[in-house]
């Protein structure tokens, strides 16, 4: 440990807690407890103890009860704790190890195997420490890993289509500014800013001569497009992943309308799961705002025109009035992240028109 080791000790006699003092004092911070009520607030005071040493008898709750209630509390069931008691029977060490103690210790106290057995648990609880600290590490490098994942493979679809280009960055802080204004939580506007570079991953499935054609799409071509919401909720998957259920969502649905008219599932108003309607107006924003081989582009307040004329048809109402407050944002997105291939319009590209 970086710092001193805490230990309370928690003990209604005072030359037992004099003795421990004595013991510990010069390796350890100690604090005393005299009855339950001190124990149970003692353990959850800042700095936790690393390890408590209780007595099984004590005034009112016994040690028994007082191990039960720490470690039926989540914050302070992790702290070690060792019976301290005259008790020799077997039954009684059984049942304090039952209640969750790693060890006993009988008195009269001897001192050199009293301090033997601290130092053997302080050394665990620092082994425990160390191995919470490589998950912790291990578990943020997977986590970063797993996005990056997602990012190449949503530039990889992008590249399919003809050209490789900073639409990924773009949508993600596009939907991560759109759910802030909206008021949603900070966990949540992460989870689908992060999640949102999936949404388009069903054009994976429909013919690179459709994704790459110049000249107007037939009804035929048009049918097949309509099916990459339900491919990309296909190739995403059905995860608990909050992550990836979202992703699933924002690639089924953000072609659906606020007045049913949309596609696949013709779901109309509120039965358009949200992460669907404000991946709706980003990718509107998005297709509007850059330059595509087809058309040029237009400039962020006539696609803010264009949202807010669609307010309550193709877009929800709410989605959109958070896109006026926050459109400002949406140029400095488009000013930090353009396309990284200058003349890309040039490429043989031609992203499918919305229909």
């Amino acid at each position: 440990m970086s710092r001193r080791p805490v230990i309370l000790v928690a003990d209604d006699s005072e030359d037992i807690r004099n003795l421990f003092g004595i013991m510990l004092k010069k390796n350890y911070d100690v604090k005393f407890a005299v009855n339950s009520d001190e124990t149970l607030a003692g353990a959850d005071t800042d700095p936790l103890p690393d390890l408590i040493l209780l007595d099984v008898e004590m005034p009112e709750l016994d040690g028994y009860e007082v191990c039960a209630r720490l470690k039926a509390n989540p914050s302070l069931a992790h702290i070690p704790v060792i019976f301290v008691t005259a008790r020799t029977d077997p039954k009684d060490q059984a049942r304090g190890l039952m209640a969750g103690a790693v060890d006993y210790i009988t008195k009269p106290i001897s001192a050199p195997i009293t301090m033997l057995r601290v130092k053997t648990q302080l050394a665990l609880v620092d082994q425990r420490h160390a191995l919470e600290e490589q998950i912790s590490a291990r578990t943020e490098e997977l986590y970063e890993t797993r996005l990056q994942l997602i990012q190449r493979l949503a530039r990889a679809m992008e590249f399919r289509e003809g050209g490789l280009t900073n639409r990924v960055a773009r949508v993600g802080e596009f939907v991560g500014v759109l759910a802030h204004s909206l008021g949603l939580k900070s966990k949540v506007v992460e989870i689908l800013s992060q999640a949102a570079p999936l949404y388009d991953i069903g054009k994976m499935g429909v013919a690179e001569s459709i994704l790459t054609k110049s000249d107007s799409l037939n009804d035929k071509e048009w049918e097949e497009v309509r099916k990459h919401p339900k491919i990309g909720a296909g190739i995403i998957g059905e995860h608990k992943d909050p992550l990836l259920q979202q992703a699933r969502v924002m690639a089924l649905t953000h072609h659906e309308r606020w007045d049913g008219a949309g596609y696949p599932e013709k779901l109309k108003g509120d039965a358009i799961p949200l992460p669907g309607r404000i991946m709706a107006v980003a990718d509107a924003f998005e297709a509007m705002t850059t330059t595509q081989r087809h058309r040029s582009p237009i400039s962020s307040m006539d696609a803010a025109k264009k949202i807010s004329a669609e307010s309550g048809k193709q877009f929800d109402p709410a989605v959109v009035a958070a896109f006026m407050k926050s459109v400002k944002y949406f140029d400095e997105i488009r000013s930090r992240h353009k396309d990284e291939l200058a003349g890309i319009h040039d490429l043989n590209f031609a992203p499918v028109r919305k229909k």
